[in-house]
């Protein structure tokens, strides 16, 4: 029985997944083999030696600490692109927020009292605003979310131009062929009449538009960051709006810096506040967690490779790894000094990590699991 740690409310067609006579699902799990989190904040927390994965209902994973999981042999999994179309269907909705001032309207509005539909048509030039159509947007990022943002604006009439190092072979299928390639963040920073952020947040994105950025962009741009609050340094950032450098801030996660500034629309992280996308975020990593507990593989983790194996009758072995040389070799030897065959094997590394499946004719005991275990490199053994 596999128990599996509720840290947040996960929608139910994602715990449905698990087939109740194998796990055990729920908040009150002690000891969990795995956990499925949202927002809870893991950095804190004490993991018991049994757990073996976490899994992020969303794509951020800035609330675990990764690096700790690593050490311990924990596969950490998020679900990109299953709650793209919701954020993407609110970056649409934030550059209509930019380009008019909706949210102070409807304020206005709201005061008024007596003679309505008077005071409206005279009072309602306050707040125009500007039409996207034939404008340049900058689209930073073009994962899952920012490709299908590039391609509703290119829908919508906008000039589109993005920019990603690190762009896949899906994504760039994917893009529209009217989305222009920048060669470099400044190239938008320089072009754009509005830029939107959809990258994740790294030390090299940490502060990324900043008082440098934001001298190289157009008077009265207009910025977008349903991404991550630390992408904007948020200091250079009011400078620039009370110098009207920047004529709008839309951003989906509002700190105590951000909120009631004259300009700036803080959004209460709704990106992904969609039934659809939280469902669809619980059952992928519903389904990533069954595929590792139950078969070793693993795919969407963010701190080791995709490394699968088809489901077979033989036992099965996944080693954690340093990705340093020979490691196979002496997995291998191990093995094989047990009398026992490989008949099946994927590897893979991702950056200092690395992952191999095996499959074997017999089950390795006690002594070759020690054997593997205590070769200088190796993070976790796991049987399956």
């Amino acid at each position: 029985m596999n128990n599996i740690k509720l840290l947040n409310k996960i929608a139910k067609v994602g715990t449905d997944v698990f087939d109740k006579t194998k796990y055990a699902v729920g908040a009150e799990i002690e000891a969990p083999d795995a956990i499925m989190v949202r927002s809870a904040a893991l950095h804190d927390m004490e993991f018991n030696p049994e757990l073996r994965a976490i899994s992020r209902c969303g794509a951020g994973v800035n609330n675990i600490p990764i690096d700790r999981c690593t050490e311990a042999g924990i596969a950490v999994f998020n679900t990109p692109g299953a709650n793209a179309n919701g954020v993407k269907e609110l970056a649409v909705a934030a550059l209509m927020l930019a380009s008019r001032d909706i949210v102070g309207g409807i304020a206005w509005a709201n005061t008024l009292e007596e003679n309505v539909a008077k005071s409206v048509e005279a009072g309602k030039s306050a707040f125009g605003g500007c039409e996207i159509t034939g404008k340049t947007l900058g689209v930073i990022g073009l994962g899952a979310i920012g490709g299908l943002v590039a391609n509703a604006a290119d829908a919508l009439g906008m000039d589109v131009m993005g920019c990603d190092p690190y762009i896949s072979v899906a994504g760039a299928w994917a893009l529209s062929h009217a989305v222009k390639r920048a060669s470099s963040y400044d190239e938008i920073y320089k072009n754009a009449d509005y830029i939107t952020l959809h990258v994740p947040a790294t030390p090299d994105t940490k502060n990324m538009i900043n008082k440098d950025t934001i001298a190289m962009m157009k008077d009265g741009v207009k910025i977008i960051n349903l991404s991550r609050a630390d992408l904007v340094n948020i200091n250079d950032l009011k400078e620039a709006l009370e110098s009207g450098k920047v004529a709008k801030y839309i951003t989906d996660f509002p700190t105590e810096d951000s909120i009631n500034v004259k300009n700036i629309v803080a959004i209460p992280h709704l990106g992904a506040s969609t039934a659809e996308s939280e469902d669809n975020c619980a059952v992928m990593a519903a389904h990533e967690l069954v595929d590792f507990l139950e078969y070793g593989n693993i795919k969407n983790s963010v701190n080791f490779p995709n490394v699968a194996i088809p489901a077979s009758a033989f036992n099965r072995v996944g080693v954690m790894h340093k990705n340093v040389p020979a490691m196979l070799a002496q997995f291998t030897t191990v093995i094989s000094d047990g009398n026992h065959n490989i008949e099946n094997m994927a590897s893979g590394s991702k950056g200092d990590n690395a992952y191999t499946l095996f499959d074997i004719n017999g089950e390795l005991d006690d002594d070759a699991i020690a054997k593997l275990s205590a070769i200088e490199g190796v993070i976790k053994v796991y049987k399956f």
